[in-house]
């Protein structure tokens, strides 16, 4: 079932960008429909291991919310003017922040599924002996793994940006909402990995950082 909602999802956003003659992802309506594609992806190609199949149970309700929300009118504003930039670098930075979100999200979901288990095994729940999620450590190596690669992803987003001052000087980048919102998100995951790698934080105190 989530792989028939990707083709349908993945059919409806090539047709808009078609329409639109730019990425699609412009609004927040497009941003949010990106993201559920991307985590919808990623959970697909996770699904293809036995043992990270469960992750479809928590993956198909924050799809199925970002979706919803996103259907709000007042997110789909149109653009009266044509977009500012005429070459790929502004597609560039915005696929490659948005899919860093969807690296986050799906890095909470492996959080998440971590301290369930935690608080099952915890209060010696026989639902811990008979579930079939990964082991603590696998969830574990998952959720940094996945923290790593969405911040990543989101350093190469905003790598971009000197790129396309460079291009466009009359951009003012201190009016922009986005752009110290961004800084704010990569210092904060940025923390995580410090503490993470250098402080031996892990475990429960990662899952809820993370989360």
């Amino acid at each position: 079932l989530l792989l028939a909602g990707l083709a349908f999802h993945t059919r409806a956003m090539i047709l808009r960008g078609l329409s639109l003659q730019r990425c699609p992802v412009n609004n927040l309506y497009e941003a949010m429909t990106f993201v559920a594609w991307t985590i919808a992806a990623a959970y697909l190609v996770l699904g293809l291991f036995a043992r990270m199949r469960h992750f479809g149970s928590f993956v198909a309700p924050i799809i199925f919310a970002i979706g919803v929300f996103a259907l709000m009118p007042s997110l789909d504003v149109p653009y009266k003017d044509k977009p500012q930039f005429s070459n790929g670098l502004v597609s560039l930075h915005a696929a490659l922040t948005l899919l860093s979100y969807g690296a986050f999200g799906l890095s909470s979901v492996a959080a998440l599924m971590y301290l369930m288990l935690e608080h099952d095994l915890k209060f010696h729940k026989l639902r811990a002996l008979l579930a079939l999620l990964p082991p603590m450590d696998r969830l574990e190596r998952i959720t940094s793994g996945l923290l790593w690669a969405g911040f990543i992803l989101l350093t190469a987003g905003l790598a971009v940006i000197p790129l396309l001052m460079r291009q466009h000087p009359e951009i003012n980048l201190a009016a922009d909402p986005k752009v110290p919102w961004s800084a704010l998100v990569w210092l904060l995951y940025l923390g995580l990995i410090v503490l993470h790698s250098r402080f031996a934080q892990s475990g429960r105190r990662l899952a809820w950082g993370v989360i």
